[in-house]
């Protein structure tokens, strides 16, 4: 059975990247999307938990980091994919793993094998060949950027994941501290950025009312344009988005404890394959032959990684 949920959980993951990254080319408010995105899995999580009546143990406060975390990522990712090529972001939420074994070994005292430092080499082989590709542009690069903070906060939310489960943790509760405390997390800056767009409109109204056309502060990022998306339908697409999200977390959590834990990671690491296959057919995105060998070597070092660890 946890090999089913382990799959189910990749086919989640690679929905919501998908997910992200066509909503991220849409006239949206990022931070409500994001909040509706983790509302929908505190509601969710607790909804369920409802029937099941998972206990509440002191493990669950694990969520707190847990939420911190992922919010960093998820915020990642989502600009990642608004400047940068969809493959490119798409590797980077397969790359967790690097950070994790790194920060196992430095925890717990978990050593490198000869096969996972073979894997860091083709890994790290394949971002050079990325990064240096003679394809790349400014708007890709900082399209890395997003993608290596993604990699990072992702990795840090595996590690705390991991933490919680050692303490006894039950899946649901956790899943709802984790997701409330994003909400929170999100929602408070959408409040303070809804703030800052006020008082933006104030002040360029006070310069018309004067008659001064020298007011040339930079508008904030939520300022709407004339097609955004309404706050209502903004909060709904993102609870939408959001099922995605928590239903990938509450098959992954299963698997790993009743399946082969670098098993389970490899196969849930093949998220990446359906953004790739997204940005390829539908997005009809163009790689050079130095960025196709190095994200087949990177995604290579992920599997070998995944499944040797």
């Amino acid at each position: 059975m946890w090999f089913v949920f382990a799959a189910a959980a990749a086919t989640c993951f690679g929905l919501r990247g998908i997910l992200y990254q066509w909503t991220s080319q849409r006239p949206i408010e990022r931070s409500l999307l994001l909040f509706g995105v983790y509302l929908s899995g505190t509601l969710i999580a607790l909804g369920i938990n409802v029937f099941t009546g998972q206990p509440w143990s002191r493990g669950v406060v694990i969520g707190l980091l847990m939420g911190l975390f992922s919010f960093i990522a998820n915020a990642s990712m989502y600009k990642g994919y608004a400047v940068g090529k969809a493959s490119l972001i798409a590797l980077f939420t397969g790359l967790p793993p690097v950070i994790v074994v790194i920060a196992a070994y430095l925890l717990w005292g978990e050593t490198l094998n000869i096969w996972q430092l073979l894997s860091f080499v083709v890994v790290i082989l394949g971002l050079l060949l990325i990064k240096y590709s003679q394809d790349f542009k400014i708007g890709q690069l900082k399209g890395l950027q997003w993608g290596l903070l993604t990699m990072l906060f992702f990795g840090m939310t595996d590690l705390s994941s991991k933490q919680a489960t050692l303490l006894g943790a039950s899946t649901l509760p956790l899943l709802a501290v984790m997701y409330g405390t994003g909400a929170t997390l999100f929602g408070t800056q959408w409040a303070i950025n809804r703030f800052k767009a006020s008082r933006h409109a104030v002040r360029i109204a006070a310069a018309e009312v004067e008659g001064s056309a020298t007011y040339t502060e930079t508008a904030p990022e939520t300022v709407a344009t004339p097609n955004q998306w309404s706050n209502g339908k903004t909060l709904g697409w993102g609870m939408f988005v959001g099922i995605s999200n928590v239903a990938g977390m509450i098959f992954l959590i299963p698997a790993f404890r009743e399946g082969v834990t670098g098993i389970v990671s490899a196969i849930s690491a093949m998220n990446v394959v359906f953004v790739l296959l997204y940005a390829r057919f539908y997005l009809k995105e163009i790689m050079s032959r130095r960025e196709i060998s190095g994200l087949t070597l990177a995604l290579a070092g992920i599997v070998l990684l995944r499944l040797l660890a």
